[in-house]
């Protein structure tokens, strides 16, 4: 038989045509959705020093600072250490007031490391996931010891490091325009200043420890 050719070959091409532009403009539209997630802000993760790098922005709640920012990282970053340090209590302390301390701690900073997430997430900024390369030798040193020994470096190590975020806690509430982050800072003192009460607490913060 003899091949036709004619309209009908030449209705097929428009048709793989328009199919052609529609891959495209696929294709483009993802990578268009790709890139706007990469570039937003809330919900991400920043680098595992917790540093974010950046001037003054603003928000609805007034100027967000680096500073300001540097607070949520450092509470987040606090979290990530002393839950799992609170956990270790559980295990490793030889003292019923040191588990229960540990225990409480741990207890609260999942409190606070809900707001700190939320709040971050309001304002935009990037918290990191993992704690910083101090903390980490800090409960690595913790899960070499057992029992008194363990009780002494859990309380230490936690009080001297509550009084570090304490400063910039006081530091950011006094200086921070933003609204918001002056909010947060209120709600970390309290943190701070019911687990350095709890620390204490064991007997274990003596003048001689101290120096």
């Amino acid at each position: 038989m003899r091949k036709k050719y004619g309209a009908p070959g030449m209705r097929a091409f428009p048709r793989l045509r328009r199919g052609r532009v529609l891959l495209v403009l696929a294709a483009v539209a993802a990578v268009a959705a790709a890139f706007a997630v990469v570039l937003s802000p809330a919900g991400g993760v920043a680098p595992a020093d917790g540093a974010e790098k950046g001037g003054t922005t603003q928000t609805r709640w007034g100027p967000l600072s680096a500073l300001d920012r540097l607070l949520l990282v450092k509470v987040r970053q606090a979290g990530l250490w002393e839950m799992p340090a609170g956990q270790q209590a559980q295990q490793r302390a030889s003292s019923p007031r040191v588990k229960e301390v540990g225990n409480m701690i741990q207890q609260q900073h999942q409190v606070l490391d809900a707001d700190t997430r939320t709040t971050a997430q309001k304002l935009g900024v990037l918290l990191p996931n993992e704690p910083s390369g101090s903390q980490k030798s800090w409960l690595r040193e913790m899960s070499s010891k057992y029992g008194t020994a363990w009780d002494k470096t859990f309380v230490l190590r936690l009080r001297a490091a509550h009084g570090q975020v304490f400063a910039v806690i006081a530091k950011v509430r006094a200086a921070s325009e933003n609204t918001e982050i002056r909010a947060f800072a209120e709600r970390c003192l309290k943190f701070v200043n019911t687990h350095m009460s709890l620390l204490e607490s064991t007997g274990l913060v003596t003048r001689s420890a101290l120096h």
